[in-house]
């Protein structure tokens, strides 16, 4: 996801996409642990999109008044 489209998405579909990005890295790592896992970079990748939906949810926290037009 680039962050342009994090930051489009409300709050609940923002915290629901954080969780499916969760259970993928779990995923991911359980396939890495088992000798499945075929491309190691998706756990980078993964872990980045995870710390990008963090950081939109944590500068929500701090400004909740300020809406960010992207028009």
């Amino acid at each position: 996801m680039k962050l342009k489209e994090i930051r489009e998405l409300s709050d609940e579909a923002l915290a629901a996409a954080l969780n499916d990005k969760k259970e993928e890295l779990m995923k991911l790592r359980f396939q890495q642990a088992s000798g499945e896992l075929q491309d190691h970079t998706r756990l980078r990748q993964m872990r980045q999109e995870i710390a990008r939906l963090f950081t939109i949810l944590r500068e929500r926290q701090l400004n909740p008044d300020s809406e960010v037009s992207n028009e």
